[in-house]
């Protein structure tokens, strides 16, 4: 069976609204697959070359609902995107053993992103209905796939439930100014060479 490594995913802005009316929405008509409460580092921001548009490697460590995890996803990204992922997750309580680790390999300063969302299933495509926390909100329409050749269809697939749904798209040129704003106004930079040892069991209990 081919493995189905490959996230086709698009994304687009929420209001409040919009936020609950989805959510209730969904609550009504998909299957709920879960929450998540989600602590990341974005790395590749800080320390990748050229601008954030031209990005192909995403470098992350991240905790959700206290699950460490190594990821990292390969492909262009923006708008409409199909990058294969990589993760190895690892136990509760090693998410500081993590940062310590990619810190001695080089890998120190990153984006501190906090994220809360719920995830459902609905007409075989999942969403993630997103909020930043005191910010605002956004969803994640994606399916995974075993190979490029099918990234077309299955953005086909996407964008006519998301249509039913009035959801709409962000472009490329929104999808870069929404990572801007939060970088700019809610995210924080991470520094390993000064936050004091077990920071994210301190702060975050993982």
């Amino acid at each position: 069976m081919m493995d189905r490594n490959i996230e086709v995913e698009i994304r687009g802005p929420l209001s409040k609204d919009d936020y609950k009316r989805i959510k209730s929405f969904f609550d009504k008509n998909a299957s709920f697959v879960e929450s998540k409460n989600r602590v990341l580092i974005d790395y590749s921001t800080l320390n990748e070359e050229g601008s954030i548009d031209n990005r192909t490697k995403d470098v992350r460590l991240r905790a959700t609902n206290g699950i460490p995890e190594i990821i990292i996803k390969l492909g262009n990204w923006g708008e409409g995107e199909a990058r294969r992922e990589i993760s190895l997750k690892t136990a509760k309580g090693t998410f500081d053993d993590l940062v310590e680790v990619f810190g001695h390999l080089g890998w120190k300063r990153g984006m501190l992103c906090i994220r809360n969302s719920f995830v459902y299933t609905y007409k075989e495509v999942e969403f993630a209905l997103v909020e930043v926390p005191g910010h605002s909100y956004y969803f994640e329409a994606e399916k995974m796939i075993g190979q490029e050749s099918e990234k077309g269809k299955a953005l086909e697939e996407i964008g006519r439930v998301c249509s039913q749904l009035n959801l709409k798209q962000f472009n490329k040129e929104e999808f870069f100014e929404y990572i801007d704003l939060l970088n700019g106004s809610v995210n924080e930079v991470f520094d390993f060479e000064v936050a004091p040892k077990g920071y994210f069991k301190q702060r975050f209990s993982i």
